[in-house]
């Protein structure tokens, strides 16, 4: 399966990382749900609908640990990342955050 639909940028480890996962979300249930009705993994793939009232759905190359930084996450090599739906990377990301204020605000609230 080679989806039409690929990002305008880092398309070559975008496809390295889809093509890995079979064009199909990796999610294993960290986002919360158990996925119990496909063998334990996410059944989005990239460019399948939803379901009846949802639109495409358009995975994601993303870092395997979602807490990284965005900086951090960019930096990875496509080994280190995975293929995400939307919905399990929010989901993971909800999961895994934590409770504890970030110290350094850069000065936004200095008065």
């Amino acid at each position: 399966m080679t989806p039409e639909t690929l990002p305008l940028a880092a398309t070559s480890v975008f496809r390295a990382v889809m093509v890995t996962a079979g064009w199909r979300c990796q999610c294993t249930g960290q986002c919360g749900q158990a996925h119990a009705k496909t063998d334990r993994r996410c059944p989005r793939e990239h460019d399948s609908y939803a379901g009846k009232h949802g639109g495409p759905v358009r995975l994601m190359a993303a870092a395997s640990d979602p807490t990284l930084t965005e900086r951090e996450a960019a930096a990875l090599p496509a080994d280190r990342l995975r293929a995400w739906c939307p919905g399990c990377f929010t989901g993971t990301r909800r999961s895994r955050r934590t409770t504890e204020p970030v110290a350094d605000q850069g000065g936004l609230f200095d008065l």
